[in-house]
């Protein structure tokens, strides 16, 4: 009688990490990162706080501000070894449907039937048209910001508007 309470208690608790791993926030970064959060200049805490980031910012200023990066690139700027973050997003995508489908209902007419009930009548599976219409969300990946670094500092950055 135990085990299954305790594999429920297990469970909560994973998707509860889970939620929290995925809703990551300045707040929740600086409060995981205190020493981090304690080496930046007020200027820079100041920004961090409001997920902000300016040219000059070292990498733990921006991963305060922004999270961690979707994907990371390296390559050379001006004969400097450069790198590059990525942030994603996703925007919904609203689109009108209209389906038509064919299904197989309870006793109708027109159907194939039992064969002790007569084969074709009132009490075979009739196959019946549908139509349906509604809206339906996609969601669309797109490139949220990006952060450029040279010697572990901001160079440049790009953002969608907030």
């Amino acid at each position: 009688m135990k085990t299954p309470n305790f594999i429920r208690l297990c469970l909560a608790l994973i998707a509860a990490l889970f939620f929290v791993q995925c809703s990551s926030t300045p707040k929740t970064r600086i409060e995981n990162n205190p020493q981090m959060f304690a080496q930046l200049s007020t200027k820079d805490r100041q920004l961090v706080t409001h997920g902000l980031i300016r040219e000059g910012m070292s990498r733990d200023a921006v991963f305060l501000a922004w999270g961690r990066p979707d994907s990371v690139s390296i390559g050379i700027n001006r004969g400097r070894e450069s790198e590059n973050w990525s942030y994603e997003g996703q925007r919904p995508v609203r689109s009108m449907n209209m389906n038509m489908g064919f299904g197989f209902g309870g006793f109708g007419y027109g159907g194939f039937g039992y064969p002790g009930l007569g084969g074709f009548g009132p009490f075979g599976y009739g196959g019946y048209p549908m139509f349906g219409s509604g809206t339906s969300v996609t969601y669309i990946p797109y490139t949220a910001g990006t952060a450029d670094f040279v010697n572990g500092r901001v160079v440049s950055w790009k953002s969608t508007a907030r």
